[in-house]
């Protein structure tokens, strides 16, 4: 018996022709999936509900609304907290690691650019990007576990 993900690709191969390169490819894969899951449930029968209608009840009509789980009123002072940790960690890193991790994740500069702009190698500038991060790492984890 076929998977649900196969019959979707098997639905995708054969509507191949449908597909125009003026879009983006995953979109118009997507939207094979999505229909393909709706067609799914619709054959299941399974029991929904409109979330913009009310419900019938005995008492009346109930109103569905569904909790917003993104909002958090802390969610600028943890920004807040974990842009000073990261500050913290890159001010303690040695110079020339420093120089490195704010030029590539600060200003943006490729490896490329750095190199030449520190007349350095690229592949030690690679180098220290990497020992820099592992020194990130290491110090935004042991802050993390003294919390």
């Amino acid at each position: 018996m076929p998977t649900r993900s196969s019959s979707t690709s098997t639905r995708a191969f054969s509507s191949l022709e449908s597909y125009l390169p003026t879009y983006a490819f995953s979109t118009w894969l997507y939207k094979i999936a999505t229909n393909h899951t709706i067609d799914y449930l619709r054959k299941k029968k399974l029991p929904t509900f409109s979330i913009d209608k009310p419900l019938q009840a005995k008492d009346g009509e109930i109103h569905y609304e569904l909790p917003d789980q993104t909002y958090r009123p802390d969610q600028h002072v943890v920004q807040d907290q974990r842009r000073e940790l990261i500050e913290a960690a890159i001010a303690q890193l040695p110079e020339k690691y420093h120089r490195v991790i704010v030029m590539r994740h600060q200003q943006e500069l490729s490896y490329e650019e750095i190199a030449a702009a520190l007349d350095l190698p690229l592949g030690t500038v690679k180098a220290h990007i990497f020992r820099a991060r592992a020194q990130l790492y290491k110090f935004l984890k042991d802050q993390r576990a003294d919390l």
